[in-house]
């Protein structure tokens, strides 16, 4: 049998599923009804203004939302890799080990870079000096850090710059080898310099993980995501791949925000 040539993409696999969402602080509705798809080994842009919920949605996606009181969701279903993660028999622990999280701040932990990377081992049980020398240099390569502080790995993490301690804390990320990465605003607090390392870095990183990352950056969302979500007041106004959305955006909403026009 012969088969027909096609220039069709083969369709990506979903990494998470979000279905009908709504989440609530108390009685205040955050995110309404909100159904989103993002593929796996792709980078997912989550953007609009302040307070439209994309950081929320974020931490719906490990459950960090469950450590504020009275933060819940009230309706819909969120699947990574088809495990609904808010069946009550979930392991926590071991949910944010497969999705790990970097946040807008980087907040290395006052210990030594080495002490840093090898934490969640450690955590776990892990004792044997090989193997966390192994994940350690594996973590920070991976980050792009490794060269710059191989010579000091027992010397303070506070001791590095910004841009360092960012990629420390992408690296204690993934020492716990993670299947996705959520990133809230990583480059938020970062000079020029330190956030183009950090794209750079995540061009690399998205061979091995589904990465989220929220942005009000419109340039670094076109600089760095395959596919991009635009958020507005708690809804989902439109989702595509990043350059169709922010050249031809189907949502006049859409337009005006990737414009200028608002937010």
């Amino acid at each position: 049998m012969v088969t027909e040539p096609t220039n069709q993409a083969a369709p990506l696999a979903t990494a998470i599923r979000i279905d009908q969402l709504c989440f609530a602080y108390h009685a205040k509705p955050a995110l309404h009804d909100l159904t989103l798809d993002l593929p796996a080994h792709q980078i997912t842009a989550l953007i609009g203004p302040s307070g439209c919920g994309k950081s929320t949605l974020l931490r719906c996606c490990n459950r960090i939302n469950d450590r504020i009181p009275g933060a819940r969701i009230t309706a819909g279903s969120i699947h990574i890799h088809g495990i609904d993660i808010n069946r009550p028999d979930i392991d926590l622990q071991e949910l944010r080990r497969r999705v790990g999280m970097v946040f807008q701040k980087y907040n290395p932990f006052p210990k030594s870079i080495y002490e840093n990377v090898v934490f969640s081992l450690r955590l776990s049980g892990l004792r044997k000096r090989a193997q966390l020398d192994e994940v350690a240099e594996t973590a920070l390569r991976a980050a792009a850090l490794w060269d710059e502080v191989k010579d000091r790995l027992h010397r303070s993490a506070l001791g590095l710059s910004g841009g360092q301690q960012q990629r420390l804390c992408i690296a204690r990320a993934i020492a716990s080898q993670p299947d996705i990465l959520l990133m809230d605003e990583p480059c938020a607090a970062l000079d020029p310099t330190a956030t183009l390392k950090i794209e750079e870095l995540l061009h690399q990183l998205k061979k091995q993980y589904t990465i989220v990352i929220v942005t009000h950056n419109m340039a670094q969302a076109t600089r760095c995501a395959d596919h991009t979500a635009f958020l507005y007041l708690g809804k989902l106004i439109e989702f595509g791949p990043t350059l169709q959305l922010f050249s031809t955006p189907h949502h006049p909403q859409t337009l005006a925000y990737v414009t200028g026009s608002f937010g």
